[in-house]
């Protein structure tokens, strides 16, 4: 059999660990899509459009590590970036693969279908660039194999999404095979002169500290440095705390944690902890208008230690030249201990109080029992919204994991990316909380969970309305046309899937229904959770007062 560019293309995803990739028929990729099935290490997933596709394969990155989305030109493909974006955003290596025209049609000055009507071809790829960390097209079989490498290797060592654009008739021409992965695989040497000087600085700056804190961000699992986040928090022994986007990237049983830093949301204790320390360590923090309460929350200063993915900056200057899990590494050897601000603080472990069984359904009782049902296989998909403050407040066991995409927050993200999830880590329980607006935006996509017998169990939030826009700034826009959304189970079951439709109006019928979800191992489940408008978390409505403030800044004088 000859070997072909989608032949070495599905084997390097093969060699990198992917089991499956997502994909999207058009008749610019067709040829491609049947060179990667001959690939029988690697399964294609069909998704129902390519926002999801996209979507789908930034869970499956967070799940397995990677992952690869296969589209059309143009009209699929500048879909699917709206996903990319996020999964650049959210730092997940993501590889975006189209089809593109024939290569005879570069520079011929034809007008082609999918594209915008021009005889230039190469918009697709300028805009992805700014959404990427590398981008390549392939209109010839000889480039192709540096060109593949090139973008696979950028993926891996960035935690970014990257692009491949393949001409339709080059997919299937032959070309060389691939050597040994490890080229992919390996990281530039490190800087040691560098990285020793960072160590030595660090530990001047703990040396002049009493009351030492850590404060973990949502870049730590990119920079994958959760291990060593641990045990420099072991060899410190001062109190962490954790950003929102970071619930779950450090163990809620450690003797160290104390909860959530989220400005006057915080969780009780955590704010002084964070705020009264002489020394805080951030460690791969994204501090936005989100995650700094309408930029009312932002450690910095003299008494901040700066542990980025790949850059620390302590005492005024900037250490590179090595990665993150070296850096804590390092530290944690020669680190003094700093256990004062742990013994000063407690753990304020969140409980709500049970409610009646026949009362109305609550929010505080729908975020009770759905915590009561996390184990350390538990995947939980927190949805823009209401859901994230629902997933801050939960005490997680360790190996739970908490997924969120506070940084792009893209409603109606979370059910396309719990498939990818659900598909990438099918050994885990998972478990998706999103509101009604949300799931309007991508509901077709229950259809492929029900299609691969996958068990996602998801709790709709059903209270009319974009309640988190409510609570920022209200407005008719904010109100949506109501579904049956357990009723649409039946529509994606067609009379042949195991799908499952819930109604959940009182607490007893949610334990109910949460017994029933767990039992249905073939397909997934719909608890659609009848709540008032009104009802939500106090710090989505604290929260929201403040990024509303913020967003609503005068113009400066210039």
């Amino acid at each position: 059999m000859t070997y072909t560019v989608g032949m070495y293309l599905a084997d390097r995803l093969a060699q990198i660990g992917l089991k499956h990739h997502f994909a999207v028929a058009g008749d610019y990729n067709l040829v491609l899509l049947d060179q990667l099935l001959l690939n029988k290490d690697m399964q294609q997933i069909y998704c129902c459009n390519e926002l999801n596709c996209g979507f789908s394969a930034e869970g499956y990155a967070r799940a397995h590590g990677a992952a690869a989305a296969v589209v059309t030109f143009s009209v699929g493909a500048i879909s699917a970036m709206n996903a990319i974006g996020g999964a650049y955003a959210e730092n997940l290596p993501v590889i975006l693969i189209s089809g593109s025209p024939n290569s005879n049609d570069y520079g011929s000055g034809h007008i082609l279908h999918h594209t915008i009507g021009t005889t230039d071809y190469g918009y697709q790829l300028e805009m992805v660039r700014h959404v990427t960390c590398a981008a390549e097209s392939i209109t010839d079989a000889a480039s192709a194999p540096a060109k593949i490498d090139h973008v696979i290797r950028s993926a891996l060592r960035e935690s970014k999404p990257v692009y491949l654009e393949i001409a339709c008739n080059v997919s299937a021409q032959e070309c060389v095979r691939p050597g040994p992965v490890s080229s992919l695989l390996s990281h530039p040497s490190t800087d040691t002169v560098s990285l020793n000087a960072a160590v030595d600085a660090a530990v001047t700056f703990l040396e002049k500290a009493e009351r030492t804190a850590m404060l973990v961000g949502s870049k730590l699992r990119a920079a994958h440095a959760l291990k060593e986040t641990e045990a420099l928090a072991d060899k410190l022994g001062c109190g962490v705390a954790i950003m929102a986007a970071a619930k779950s990237f450090f163990p809620e049983d450690h003797a160290g944690f104390r909860g959530l830093y989220w400005g006057e949301v915080s969780a009780p204790g955590v704010q002084d902890l964070i705020e009264k320390a002489d020394a805080v360590i951030c460690v791969a923090p994204v501090f936005n208008d989100y995650s700094t309460v309408g930029w009312t929350a932002w450690p910095k200063g003299d008494k901040v230690l700066l542990a980025e993915t790949n850059r620390v900056t302590v005492a005024g200057q900037t250490f590179e030249g090595f990665t993150l899990p070296e850096f804590l590494t390092a530290l944690a050897k020669k680190a003094p201990a700093r256990p004062l601000s742990a013994k000063e603080t407690t753990y304020v472990k969140p409980e709500i109080a049970p409610a009646q069984a026949d009362a109305k359904l609550t929010n505080d009782e729908m975020a009770r029992q759905i915590n009561a049902m996390l184990t350390s296989d538990t995947t939980l998909v927190a949805e823009t919204g209401d859901s994230w403050f629902n997933a801050m407040r939960m005490h997680l066991p360790r190996g739970a994991r908490v997924e969120s995409e506070m940084q792009w927050g893209h409603i109606g993200w979370s059910v396309p990316s719990s498939f990818g999830n659900a598909m990438g880590s099918q050994d885990r329980q998972h478990v998706v909380m999103v509101g009604d607006g949300s799931f309007q935006l991508t509901a077709q996509e229950v259809a492929q969970m029900v299609r691969y017998e996958l068990p996602v169990i998801i709790f709709l939030v059903n209270n009319r309305g974009y309640v988190i826009e409510i609570a920022i700034h209200d407005g008719p826009y904010n109100y949506i046309k109501n579904w049956d959304y357990a009723g649409l189970m039946e529509v994606f079951n067609a009379g042949e899937g195991h799908g499952l439709g819930l109604h959940a109006k009182t607490p007893a019928e949610l334990e109910d229904a949460i017994k029933q979800a767990q039992a249905n191992r073939r397909g997934p489940t719909i608890i659609e959770c009848h709540i008032d408008r009104s009802d939500c978390t106090d710090t989505l409505v604290k929260w929201g007062k403040r990024v509303a403030s913020a967003n609503a800044r005068k113009p400066q004088a210039v």
